[in-house]
């Protein structure tokens, strides 16, 4: 029996913290693990592409209109949005150094949120927190 090291990276993730051993191994089919570099653009802002990222370690740099307005860490996760309401993306997303990911297409983040009733509230709690933080800029 082999060891499946995108579990131990899963099993580390807080979004699946209850999630059992089973539970795991499925969702461990939905994510493919990827390694980018310093200056990659995981998410580039105002495009419709798909995918949800989290971040497993590294730092993200996250932009609107050029400016930075937050940085995200192991755990955290990006590209839910764009998702749920499939438009375009709210920010760009930046690897701030050497980042690993698990990232996952969107069918398969929907079947995510069909198949766990307590990763589905998880996803639209961080949600509901981002945009209630969020600050517009004051007009011009």
């Amino acid at each position: 029996m082999t060891k499946d090291p995108k579990l131990d990276l899963l099993r580390g993730v807080p979004l699946f913290g209850t999630c059992d051993s089973m539970e795991l191994e499925h969702i461990s089919r939905l994510f493919d693990e990827i390694d980018v570099p310093d200056g990659y653009v995981i998410a580039r802002e105002g495009l419709r592409d798909g995918q949800f990222a989290i971040i497993v370690e590294g730092t993200v740099r996250l932009e609107r209109a050029g400016k930075e307005f937050q940085r995200i860490g192991p755990g955290e996760y990006l590209g839910e949005m764009a998702l749920i309401d499939d438009g375009p993306r709210t920010a760009s997303a930046i690897s701030d150094g050497p980042v690993k990911l698990l990232v996952t297409a969107p069918k398969e983040f929907h079947t995510l949120l069909n198949d766990s009733v307590s990763i589905r509230a998880s996803i639209f709690e961080t949600l509901a927190r981002r945009i209630r933080h969020y600050e517009p800029e004051a007009p011009h």
